[in-house]
């Protein structure tokens, strides 16, 4: 063979290989882009179920929440003192046996407006069942049916532990029978979850207010805590009221 038909023949193989290996890059990119399409169609789907998990429904607020539609209120004294409690949180149960009745005494005596805000941050302590949010919620639908404060008692009284499945709807809706909640729409807003909406928002509203643990107490504006952060103690509550009042 020639040196001409040689380079020719040379010329023609190098041609075919950069035809061949176009031709992988072209396949290549082909499904690198349908790669790229597909996980961004799932990331896409993910992200709408994910946005769909979090609409739980529409927001309803209680006609006797106050503090932007966030707290239940009794007394109407000039000290305002503002309670956060999950239900699920044994700490706050036990400041609830504390000084309960300490507040409630000077609510009564309208010496303070006293605030509860029932949030949820404890779910992830009921097994999925979501408690401290079925909770809160069904203490809104009990300050609805004027029996706010029996059910707060009671809910506290039969509080079950944490990472159990909490109280289920029906124990919930038999508790509040027997302090008077008898009727079919408190049962009803219980479990088709009328409320939860609104403990969401009261959680997020405890959230943006700068607080992240329960029992978070304020007095005037300002948390009262023990030393190191601890939960104050009857004698110090009472007397940060007391200096509150002037």
């Amino acid at each position: 063979m020639s040196k001409n038909k040689q380079d020719r023949a040379e010329k023609a193989r190098r041609i075919v290989e950069q035809q061949r290996a176009a031709d992988r890059r072209r396949q290549i990119t082909l499904w690198t882009s349908v790669t790229v399409v597909l996980v961004l169609a799932i990331a896409g789907f993910i992200g709408y179920a994910t946005l769909s998990g979090q609409d739980k429904g529409k927001l309803v607020t209680p006609s006797v929440a106050v503090d932007e539609g966030t707290a239940f209120a009794v007394g109407s004294g000039p000290v305002t003192v503002d309670v956060y409690e999950d239900f699920m949180c044994p700490v706050c149960q036990h400041f609830q046996q504390q000084s309960g009745a300490t507040l409630s005494r000077l609510a009564a005596s309208n010496k303070i407006t006293l605030r509860y805000h029932p949030v949820a941050i404890l779910d992830r302590f009921s097994s999925g069942t979501e408690y401290s949010t079925r909770a809160a919620g069904a203490a809104a639908a009990a300050a609805e049916g004027g029996k706010f404060t029996e059910f707060y008692d009671v809910l506290f009284a039969n509080q079950p532990e944490e990472n159990s499945e909490g109280l289920s709807n029906a124990k919930i809706i038999e508790l509040a029978k027997s302090v008077g909640l008898t009727s079919d729409k408190f049962a009803d807003a219980v479990d088709a979850g009328t409320y939860k909406p609104w403990a969401t928002k009261v959680t997020e509203t405890f959230s943006a207010r700068g607080y992240n643990s329960t029992p978070t107490i304020v007095v005037n504006g300002t948390k009262v805590t023990g030393p190191d952060e601890t939960l104050p103690t009857d004698e110090l509550l009472t007397q940060t009221i007391d200096k509150a009042a002037g």
